[in-house]
This record gives structure tokens, C-alpha cells and sequence, in this order.
């Protein structure tokens, strides 16, 4: 298993509509890559750090792929563009990406 995780950090002054990423951006995303491979997505909103303090991200997500294949079959397929082009109709902020394996 192959998740792809895309990370909103916390920053000061930065947008990031949580209404519009749950409502429409997620719907999109699952359905963009269903065909091309996506098994899972999980969603997390920051609360905070664990000390208590501010959390370090706004939001998280965690897409699961069957393996590195489905999963650039989903990011350079053909609504590869669509996906990251809405990112600006609820963020200004830079996300961070990762790559990971699960057992």
C-alpha cells in the first residue's frame, strides 16, 4: 500500500476554507481517482501541538493507493490537473506532499 500525503502547515494570515475542502475538494478528489486506483482517504483537521499549543498543520490528508503505480496513474492521469488546480478555490498555502509506504 502507497499513501500519498498532502500537508496544509499553519500560516499566519494563510487561507485555507475547510467547508469548501470537505464539501467539494475531497468529493473530487475520490472521484477523480476511484477509477485510476484509490483505495482509502482520510481526512484530519490540526487541533494542536501536543504540548497544547497551536497545531503545526491547518489540515491533512492521507489518500491510500494499492501501490506507487495506481497512485501515478491518479496524480498524472487525465484529472491529475483538475485535482490540483482547486486547491487555490480554498488555499493560498503551500502544501507539503509525501510519499509513503504502509504494510
Amino acid at each position: 500500500m502507497v499513501i500519498f500525503s498532502v500537508l496544509y502547515p499553519a500560516t499566519p494570515g494563510g487561507k485555507f476554507d475547510q467547508a469548501y475542502y470537505d464539501d467539494v475538494h475531497i468529493p473530487l478528489v475520490k472521484a477523480a481517482f476511484a477509477s485510476t486506483g484509490l483505495k482509502d482517504v482520510q481526512v484530519f483537521k490540526g487541533l494542536s501541538a501536543p504540548d497544547g499549543g497551536p497545531a503545526p498543520f491547518v489540515a491533512m490528508v492521507h489518500l491510500a493507493f494499492e501501490d506507487a503505480a495506481a497512485m501515478q496513474a491518479s496524480l498524472a492521469g487525465p484529472r491529475g490537473a483538475e485535482v490540483s488546480g482547486d486547491i487555490v478555490n480554498f488555499s493560498d498555502i503551500t502544501p507539503i506532499a509525501q510519499v509513503s509506504a504502509r504494510d
